[in-house]
């Protein structure tokens, strides 16, 4: 009797061994030599399952692949996926939704820190026999301080879970689609608008999706409402930030200063302005890629392709009309 083939499954930028390794006790792996659309419609055309990053999966990629049954995310955004094509398929997108959380809660804390004790000025000063900047009394505490969370999904109550914890903060918390219990269980209070928070909070930091409607969320009027000593912090899609409006803000006083992980631009142009200015913390969308994280996305994306291949519905499907 033949021995059955193996289904195949096409990564679509390299990932974790931990991943494939995962997966190659049962299937048949390979990585696109790119992540082009060009080079995966090639790739994945005899594939069941595809494990994406950050490469565009357009509708030309799902339709090049007749026998494709599941579309994994390493990583909880999904707006690189034509998830309109995937549905039309019946092909469920799942994502790591619990992957991450941790390690960009811990990042935001950091950029928070970072921004509040001028880390890189004094560092920078230092380094140049500035000794006497320590008598400059810039930095500030955290403890006490206002922090005011847009979005308060997995990572948004970790992060006030974790602010409360480490610097006594008080926590505000708008989001219109979490009920006011669970934030209220996670430590927020609960305010009634954005404005509300902005006008209040020391520090600001932004934890929505990338949607039509959160899209230039934080803009020109928003930063008119902030207070001129807040920190803005945004770790979760460059485009809800109005980058212009920010770099405005910052020359001009309106805010103190801004951690930024994500830009409208990936990776951003080296002339943005933001890049010359002193009292922006910079990291290349990198709140996730931990050396434990980036384990927890690629055995998590690998076991919901391993789930659908096997008959199983994994957790966290974007697009869970597929089964009905």
């Amino acid at each position: 009797m033949a021995t059955p083939r193996k289904q195949k499954v096409l990564i679509s930028q390299p990932i974790h061994e931990a991943g494939v390794h995962l997966l190659a006790e049962k299937f048949e792996v390979r990585v696109s030599p790119d992540p082009s659309p060009a080079t995966l419609v090639r790739e994945i055309r005899d594939c069941s399952g595809l494990l994406v990053r950050t490469a565009p999966i357009p509708a030309s990629v799902i339709e090049a692949a007749p026998g494709l049954k599941v579309i994994a995310r390493h990583g909880v955004g999904y707006e690189n996926i034509d998830m309109a094509a995937a549905t039309r398929r019946r092909i469920p997108v799942a994502i790591t939704a619990d992957a991450n959380a941790l390690s960009v809660a811990e990042h935001v804390l950091v950029l928070m820190g970072a921004l509040a004790k001028r880390l890189l000025e004094y560092d920078g000063a230092t380094r140049k026999g500035d000794w006497e900047i320590r008598n400059s009394y810039r930095a500030i505490d955290l403890n006490g301080k206002v922090l005011g969370i847009l979005g308060m999904g997995r990572i948004g109550s970790l992060v006030c879970r974790k602010a409360k914890a480490a610097f006594d903060m008080e926590v505000l918390a708008y989001d219109p689609v979490v009920p006011h219990a669970a934030m209220e269980r996670a430590g927020a209070r609960v305010v009634g608008s954005i404005p509300e928070l902005l006008r209040a909070s020391d520090v600001v930091t932004v934890h929505t999706p990338l949607t039509p409607e959160t899209k230039g969320l934080i803009g020109e009027a928003q930063f008119k409402l902030m207070r001129p000593t807040a920190f803005l912090i945004n770790a979760a899609r460059g485009p809800v930030v109005d980058e212009q409006a920010l770099f405005a803000a910052l020359t001009e006083g309106r805010i103190a200063g801004a951690g930024l992980d994500v830009f409208d631009q990936e990776p951003p142009d080296p002339k943005n302005p933001l890049f010359t200015l002193p009292n922006v913390v910079l990291t290349p969308h990198s709140a996730g890629l931990t050396v434990e994280c980036v384990i927890r996305m690629a055995t998590g994306a690998a076991r919901a392709i391993v789930d659908v291949l096997e008959g199983r519905r994994p957790p966290y499907v974007v697009n869970p009309e597929v089964f009905s």
